[in-house]
């Protein structure tokens, strides 16, 4: 893993330079978010509508899901409908 930073590091460098991203920089930037531990402070949705809102983050598109299925079922009974209707037909014109 360390090569692979190392390896990113170096590609990086130029990029680095231009952004005013030092190496440097950059640890003692990671060292005061690891001081500071932002994800320690969250206290999560407050209001009705953020817990709602929160709630669905892990939704995604079971809506649209939900709507083809009921799709695939409509025209899955339509189908039978319209083979016992013609079964019906043939069982008439059978005399039964």
């Amino acid at each position: 893993m360390a090569g692979l930073y190392e390896r990113n590091e170096l590609l990086d460098e130029a990029t680095m330079r231009k952004s005013g991203w030092t190496p440097e920089r950059r640890a003692k930037q990671a060292e005061a978010i690891r001081r500071w531990q932002p994800w320690a402070q969250s206290t999560g949705p407050r209001t009705e509508e953020g817990k709602a809102r929160s709630s669905r983050n892990a939704n995604k598109g079971g809506a649209a899901l939900d709507e083809r299925l009921r799709e695939v079922r409509l025209a899955v009974q339509a189908d039978h409908l319209r083979q016992a209707e013609l079964l019906l037909t043939r069982l008439r014109a059978m005399g039964l």
